[in-house]
């Protein structure tokens, strides 16, 4: 019997053997705890992270709101971030969570802050 963890990494190899970023198209990876969320763009060629934002940023912390809320604001920041490095593409990494709620709320945030995937 497997657990919901062992089951979303299983998806999440899954999703890891068809996605990859690079330097030019970085992957937009989002791990989701539950209290928090935090996003990073990593450039898989080289193993580095290029820019992350997160729920625990004093900016967005210092935010009202519920927690779908501040993940839209978390995709906005890092979108933000992306376009001072030049970055406006990017691939999107679900890492095995179901695209819904604050998942697609970081994305939806990130897209309206001018990245595109």
């Amino acid at each position: 019997m497997s657990t919901r963890t062992d089951r979303r990494q299983n998806i999440r190899y899954r999703i890891r053997k068809r996605i990859s970023g690079t330097a030019q198209k970085p992957r937009l990876a989002v791990y989701r705890s539950n209290t928090e969320i935090y996003v990073q763009l990593i450039d898989d060629t080289n193993g580095t992270t290029l820019a992350s934002a997160s729920s625990r940023d004093k900016d967005i912390k210092a935010q009202q709101g519920n927690k779908t809320e501040k993940s839209k604001l978390v995709g906005a920041a890092l979108a933000a971030k992306a376009t001072a490095l030049g970055i406006t593409t990017c691939v999107f990494d679900r890492s095995g969570y179901l695209y819904h709620g604050r998942v697609k709320a970081t994305a939806d945030g990130a897209r309206e802050g001018g990245l595109q995937f």
